[in-house]
């Protein structure tokens, strides 16, 4: 394992993920960068596309069940895996099967903490009721 210097943009698991994954700190922490600039702006996309087709179907974008938040936050994380993989086989220099393995361990953790975010950013910055019926309108 190759020991580099710690930098603090590398985040608190890339030293972990260093030593799992036998890689640089260095390599690493970009890609967690990467792979967090990458997520930052599928969550972007992704929660307006959801928004508007709930709106589209006639459901509330202020009320979610436990049910709509799973599916939510499943389709979520299957739209970031499909954007990612290709990307963590090519910096690590893996196979695609490879980086679907390692990748499904990052998203068993990132799923649920997709989950909960989401619920408190709804609950803290929730859509007021009158954006919801002019969006529908239009």
């Amino acid at each position: 394992m190759k020991t580099e210097k710690w930098n603090p943009t590398y985040g608190i698991c890339a030293p972990l993920v260093s030593w799992i994954l036998d890689k640089g700190l260095a390599q690493i922490g970009a890609l967690s960068i990467v792979l967090s600039l990458t997520a930052m702006w599928l969550n972007y996309v992704f929660n307006l596309i959801f928004d508007l087709a709930l709106v589209r179907l006639g459901r509330s974008v202020n009320v979610r069940s436990a049910w709509m938040r799973v599916f939510h936050a499943m389709l979520f994380e299957a739209s970031l895996l499909i954007l990612t993989i290709p990307v963590v086989a090519w910096w690590l220099d893996m196979t695609l099967w490879t980086a679907f393995l390692t990748d499904i361990g990052f998203v068993l953790f990132f799923l649920i903490y997709t989950y909960i975010y989401n619920w408190v950013y709804d609950v803290v910055f929730p859509m007021p009721v009158q954006s919801a019926v002019s969006v529908e309108k239009d």
